[in-house]
C-alpha cells in the first residue's frame, strides 16, 4: 500500500518537536487517528514502520520525537548513536536491570566504543527523580500533539506506546480527556493519583516474565476497574519486554501477531 509519510512540527510550551506522520490511501479530514509513542531510543525506523502498519490498517498516525527539542537532537542521542546504544542492550539484556549491570558489560567493550555509548545511556538511564520531570515533560508535549490531531472536529483520537511510550500512553490518559482510547504496551504502571485522572478505555499488553512491570498490573486493573475504567489486560506468557519490537532480540512473533489483531480491534470498537 502506498502511504502518505513525512514529517512535521508542531509547538509545546515555546519548544518545536518533529513528528513523523503516515496516512492511508484516500485519507479524510476526520478519520480516526493515534498518537504513536516512541520507546526511549525516539523516533527510529522501526517506530516509523509501526507508524506505517497501523496507517496501512486504516488510521491516520502521528509520532512525535521527543527527543529532539527545538527540532534537533543532542549529539549522544543521533540516531546512528542509540542505534549503537540500542544494539549493546540487545546484546546485553541484563544491562537494563541497573546501573552495575551496564557498567559490567560495558567495560567488556573496546575504548573507542566503550565511551560513546556510555555517554548516550548516561542520557537515557536517568535518576528517578529526573525521570519523573522528563516523562512530565514528555507528557505535555504528547497532550499538544493531542490537540494537534483533535484540530478536526469530531475525530476520534487513541494513543498507543511501546515500552516508555507504553508509560506515556497511560500518562497522557490521565491529562487529556479528550482521549478517546489509551494501549499500553509493557509500560509500566502510573502513581496512584495519575490512575485517578483516568478515564477512557484501556488496553494493555504485558509480558510473562517482565518482573519489574507485570507483578504491578493487576492493581493497576483493579484501580481503574473500582473507578468504572474499561482495562482489557493481555500477558504473554513466554514472552519477553519488548516483544513486538521486530528489531529486538526479544522479539516474539507469536505475542507480537496476537497483540496486533487485538489492539486493531480494541481500536475499532472505540474509534468509530
Amino acid at each position: 500500500m502506498k502511504l502518505d509519510t513525512g514529517w512535521v512540527t508542531f509547538a509545546s510550551a515555546g519548544e518545536n518537536f518533529p513528528a513523523y506522520f503516515a496516512r492511508p490511501p484516500q485519507a479524510t479530514p476526520g478519520m480516526p487517528a493515534l498518537l504513536i509513542i516512541h520507546e526511549a531510543f525516539g523516533v527510529d525506523a522501526y517506530i516509523e514502520d509501526v507508524a506505517n502498519r497501523f496507517a496501512a490498517a486504516g488510521y491516520e498516525t502521528l509520532a512525535p520525537d521527543l527527543l529532539s527539542p527545538g527540532g534537533t537532537r543532542p549529539p549522544e542521542l543521533t540516531r546512528p548513536r542509540l542505534d549503537a546504544a540500542s544494539g549493546f542492550l540487545n546484546a546485553n539484556p541484563a544491562a537494563w536491570s541497573g546501573a552495575p549491570a551496564r557498567e559490567a558489560a560495558l567495560a567488556n567493550l573496546p575504548e573507542g566504543q566503550r565511551t560513546p555509548i556510555a555517554a548516550t545511556l548516561a542520557k537515557l538511564f536517568t535518576p528517578d527523580e529526573a525521570r519523573a520531570a522528563r516523562l512530565a515533560r514528555y507528557t505535555e508535549v504528547l497532550v499538544a500533539a493531542v490537540g494537534q490531531l483533535k484540530s478536526t472536529a469530531s475525530r476520534k483520537v487513541a494513543s498507543v506506546g511501546f515500552c516508555m511510550g507504553g508509560a506515556l500512553s497511560a500518562l497522557v490518559a490521565a491529562a487529556e480527556p479528550a482521549l478517546d482510547a489509551a494501549v499500553v504496551f509493557y509500560g509500566t504502571v502510573p502513581p496512584p493519583e495519575k490512575i485517578a485522572a483516568i478515564r477512557c478505555p484501556m488496553q494493555g499488553h504485558y509480558a510473562d516474565p517482565d518482573p519489574r512491570i507485570t507483578p504491578h498490573v493487576p492493581a493497576f486493573a483493579e484501580a481503574l476497574k473500582a473507578q468504572g475504567v474499561p482495562f482489557d489486560v493481555n500477558v504473554y506468557a513466554g514472552a519477553r519486554h519488548a516483544f513486538f519490537n521486530d528489531t529486538a532480540g526479544s522479539y516474539a512473533l507469536d505475542a507480537s501477531r496476537a497483540a496486533f489483531a487485538r489492539t486493531l480491534s480494541f481500536l475499532l470498537r472505540h474509534l468509530t
